[in-house]
């Protein structure tokens, strides 16, 4: 979802993006008297993006890390793609190989079947990303082995971009700990390839999948999809 500030605020970041320790006047380019402008300065004051010093308003550290990512020609924040990490975590059971599959039951793609996913925090590798998300889903633990980076797109059949993210995708091997059938999130599900190919709504067919986590080394894939419900 885009990011709401008013255009007003985004001048006043835009302004001190190029001129720290600005003045009043330097920052009021917008013609509104200058009550309004104070609102909107005051705004970015109380929410720790600008700090006024002596006199003068400059970015504080959270400031300069919000304000770029604006386009500043157009002055609006830059939507940008999601980065997460997706968990294929494989195991053999009397001789059939299993792959853990989980159902979503939350909007969007509610229903829909794939592998356990989670976006990355702040500040975080994506190798911590992928255990902690991987035990809160499943309480379980296992051997991570990077495969690779895929990007999707996915799009509304009428051409409206719905998703953009790029994953990095982790093969789980040697599975330890007692499996949570459910979780808020979803279900979770051991399922042998025959069973995966009968599904239906998959983020990822069983071949795309197997492509990956087979992979003999690190892959990079872009793809796209179509669909009809989000």
């Amino acid at each position: 979802m885009e990011i709401r500030i008013h255009e007003f605020q985004i001048s006043i970041l835009r302004e001190l993006l190029f001129k720290p320790q600005a003045r009043f006047r330097d920052l009021k380019k917008v013609d509104v008297t200058n009550d309004h402008f104070t609102f909107h300065l005051n705004r970015l004051l109380k929410e720790g993006l600008v700090v006024k010093t002596d006199g003068r308003y400059s970015l504080t550290d959270e400031g300069k890390e919000f304000a770029k990512r604006m386009d500043t020609e157009a002055l609006k924040l830059e939507h940008q793609a999601k980065l997460g990490v997706a968990l294929h975590a494989v195991r053999e059971k009397d001789g059939v190989t299993q792959y853990l599959i989980h159902r979503r039951l939350k909007e969007p793609f509610y229903g829909w079947y794939g592998s356990h996913s989670g976006k990355i925090r702040w500040g975080e590798v994506p190798l911590e990303c992928a255990k902690r998300e991987f035990f809160e889903e499943t309480g379980l633990k296992g051997d991570f082995r990077l495969k690779g980076i895929i990007h999707y797109h996915h799009l509304h059949i009428d051409g409206r971009l719905l998703e953009d993210k790029y994953f990095w995708v982790y093969r789980v091997d040697n599975i330890k700990g007692k499996l949570k059938d459910k979780v808020p999130e979803g279900e979770n599900i051991w399922m042998s390839e025959e069973d995966f190919r009968n599904l239906v709504r998959v983020f990822a067919t069983f071949d795309e999948v197997v492509e990956v986590i087979n992979s003999k080394s690190l892959v990079y894939i872009d793809r796209t999809r179509f669909i009809e419900s989000y």
